[in-house]
């Protein structure tokens, strides 16, 4: 059901709309994960002014899926983060609004970012519904874990790879 959809590379004029989106996703997949009050207190300013820093730097692929002229999913990978990355590209974040999920929206935003070559990523231990995803995609646990801080919550985290 991707017929509606489009994806394509990001640019800076597009740092509101994948803010939005960053925003809104959060509240989405992480309501049962972070303080309500944590997640009502996110602000669309300085997530704004950081995403148009990314895009201009061009360090990482930035791509965002429209559902005509609205941004309702984003994507960024680059080179790996981590000093022991067990591949050279890493998908830093994906996130689509919950009201596209089975759209294929993030279906088309993983195959822009990563292709079907070796990438890893990070993902929240108790996020199921993102592991089952990128189980799908054939991405795996390597066994590799660790504690990571999201708006002041300790949150674990395992590292996928493919």
């Amino acid at each position: 059901m991707t017929r509606d959809l489009t994806v394509r590379a990001a640019s800076p004029a597009d740092a509101g709309g994948i803010a939005r989106v960053h925003l809104q996703a959060w509240r989405e997949s992480y309501a049962h994960l972070l303080p309500a009050a944590a997640l009502a207190g996110l602000q669309q300013g300085p997530r704004e002014r950081s995403w148009r820093s990314i895009i201009a730097a061009g360090t990482s692929s930035v791509w965002v899926a429209c559902a005509g002229a609205e941004i309702v999913g984003w994507a960024s990978a680059g080179a790996g983060r981590d000093e022991d990355g067990p591949r050279n590209r890493e998908l830093t974040g994906l996130y689509v609004l919950a009201s596209q999920y089975g759209s294929g929206a993030g279906q088309l935003l993983l195959d822009s970012a990563v292709a079907d070559g070796g990438a890893y990523l990070w993902v929240a231990e108790q996020n199921p519904r993102a592991l089952a995803f990128y189980r799908r995609n054939g991405f795996s646990p390597d066994g590799t874990a660790a504690d990571h801080e999201l708006l002041g919550t300790p949150v674990r985290i395992l590292r996928m790879v493919r």
